[in-house]
């Protein structure tokens, strides 16, 4: 079953695709808005999923959007497998629906902001083929100690965090970034002097590297 989700072109006839995964407590419009930001030579279809409503045990189990479920405020902790795996399933077959329309998977990149960029980060590692590109935005490689399952290293991956970030700490960031340039990916690594946001900063360095990967820089 494909999640429900939001779908935009940025003009006709795409031939890229951006699945972007939102945080958590959050659903996709969190960043349709960024689109009015994001000026990219080419169309691409923006593909924004919501995520399952789950009770989240941090918060009190209260139920809220979440790619999957968080028991201990040390967020790399009690780590549950169960729901990242099952959300990985689900993003695949949101790459499976844009092959399927056309889009080739190298063609495809996967995008997210905190929970949503951990997801991306642990599903692009397990294709059998590379995509255009990760984006995680505020994140961090979730089952770090599993990699050894992760075969796909070739995806070009784009990191972003804040120096600041009270919710994903800085070190669990860089500690992802080690840990992804010892699996021999190639990271490309950016930080803010910003809380667990979006800046002004990184949206213009979002869409640098993201047109380099269009194949065009205006």
């Amino acid at each position: 079953m494909i999640l429900p989700h939001i779908a935009l072109e940025s003009g006709k006839n795409p031939q890229y695709s951006v699945i972007w995964l939102h945080g958590l407590g959050a659903d996709g419009h969190d960043f349709v808005p960024m689109l009015d930001e994001l000026k990219l030579p080419v169309a691409v279809r923006f593909i924004f999923p919501h995520a399952p409503k789950i009770p989240v045990t941090i918060n009190g189990g209260f139920v809220m959007r979440a790619w999957y479920d968080i028991a201990d405020p040390a967020i790399d902790a009690q780590q549950d497998e169960a729901g990242i795996r099952a959300s990985q399933a689900a993003i695949e077959a949101l790459i499976a629906q844009e092959v399927a329309r056309g889009i080739p998977a190298q063609h495809i990149f996967l995008a997210g902001f905190s929970q949503g960029g951990a997801i991306a980060l642990h599903t692009a590692l397990r294709l059998n083929g590379p995509l255009a590109g990760v984006l995680a935005l505020s994140a961090y490689l979730p089952l770090a100690e599993l990699t050894a399952e992760a075969t796909c290293h070739a995806t070009p991956i784009f990191m972003a965090h804040g120096r600041s970030d009270p919710v994903v700490p800085y070190a669990l960031g860089i500690a992802s970034r080690e840990r992804l340039l010892e699996l021999q990916c190639a990271v490309e690594w950016h930080e803010y002097a910003m809380q667990h946001s979006v800046c002004a900063a990184e949206l213009i360095d979002i869409q640098a590297w993201l047109t380099d990967r269009l194949g065009s820089r205006k």
